[in-house]
Parts: C-alpha cells; structure tokens; sequence
C-alpha cells in the first residue's frame, strides 16, 4: 500500500475524482437540454461517477492530521525520520511526571476558579443600578461644600472666641487695676474722714 500514500498518487486520486465530476456534469447537462447524444452522455457520466465512488470506496479514507506542519519531512512517505526513542538517552524529552502534571493542572484549576470569581463580580457589578448616581453625586458635592463653609466659619469663630479671651483677660487685667485704684481711694476718703 505504499503506492496509495505517495504524493503522485494522491494527485492522480485527485484529477480521477474532478475529471469525473466533470463528465458526470456534463451527461446531466445534455439530458437536461435534450440535446443529440444525451442519454449516451448520461450513462458514460453515471458510469465514470460509478466507478468514482468503487474507487474511493477500495483506497479508503486518509487521516486528517498534519503532522507535517510540526515535523517537517513527514509528507514524504520515504524520508528517513529516526523515531524519537533513537539515540542519545540525556537529550531525550523528560518522561511525564504524573505528580508535576497533576500540580500544574491543579494551579490552572485555581486560576480558572479565581478567573471565574472575577467575572461573577463584574457581572455584579454590571446589574448594578447607576441612574441616580449622577443626583446622588450633586448631592454629596453641595453637603461638601457646605461643610467647607461651616467648617471656615467655625475657624473664624475659633479666631473671635481667642480675641474676645484676649479681651477679657485684658479687661480683667484693668479692672483689677481699677480695684486696686479704688480701693486706694477708699483708703485716702477714710484716711481723711479720720483726720476731721
């Protein structure tokens, strides 16, 4: 069978297979137009389509893979490819450890679940109802910005309340001097009340 998996046969396969199709188009085409020789045509397409189909039927289906792409040299069915358990052991692959491959396949398991949880909140977050947040946002900026003056007339009234101590303190000051002064008047009224 090695005539079967050679690149001439598959393109003679081929040419088989369009030629054919062709002549069995071609009989329908004379049938369908009643022209001279249609029913010849007919069955020499039908035939050939006959023939197409026992043909394919024998050589059987080929394998879909393209081993080719990955290892170069394969589409010709005499190259000489050593298998890969040829030569020398150390610069063979590294065997499956069923353990590290287990381990790896164990974190990914977790990163999907974790990729999963991610996006469960995002969906969340996607239901959520924004449509008064514009309202809300004009709100909390106005409740700011009416702290901001309260808390600068707090600071003006801090400033007053330490000037009106000042004053007192000072005032303090003054009307103890003013005991002092009348109570020395006192002293000198009695002093002189004494003396008559």
């Amino acid at each position: 069978m090695s005539f079967v998996k050679t690149n001439w046969f598959k393109y003679l396969k081929n040419l088989i297979i369009g030629v054919g199709a062709s002549i069995v188009l071609l009989g329908a085409l004379f049938k369908l137009e009643s022209w001279n020789y249609a029913s010849e045509m007919l069955i020499v397409g039908l035939s050939v389509e006959a023939f197409i189909f026992t043909f394919l039927g024998v050589i059987g289906p080929e394998k879909d893979y393209y081993w080719e792409k990955l290892y170069p040299g394969l589409d010709d069915y005499h190259s000489r490819i050593a298998p890969l358990t040829e030569g020398d052991v150390s610069s063979a692959p590294p065997a499956l450890n069923g353990e590290v491959v287990e381990q790896q396949l164990g974190g990914m398991l977790t990163e999907l679940q974790t990729m999963s949880n991610s996006l469960g909140s995002l969906k969340a977050l996607q239901e959520v109802d924004f449509s008064g947040t514009g309202e809300q946002l004009k709100t909390m900026s106005n409740f700011y910005t009416r702290m901001s003056e309260a808390m600068a007339n707090l600071n003006d009234s801090l400033e007053d309340t330490e000037r009106y101590k000042d004053q007192l303190s000072a005032l303090n000051k003054n009307l103890g001097s003013l005991n002092s002064v009348y109570g020395n008047v006192l002293s000198a009224m009695s002093n002189i009340g004494n003396e008559n």
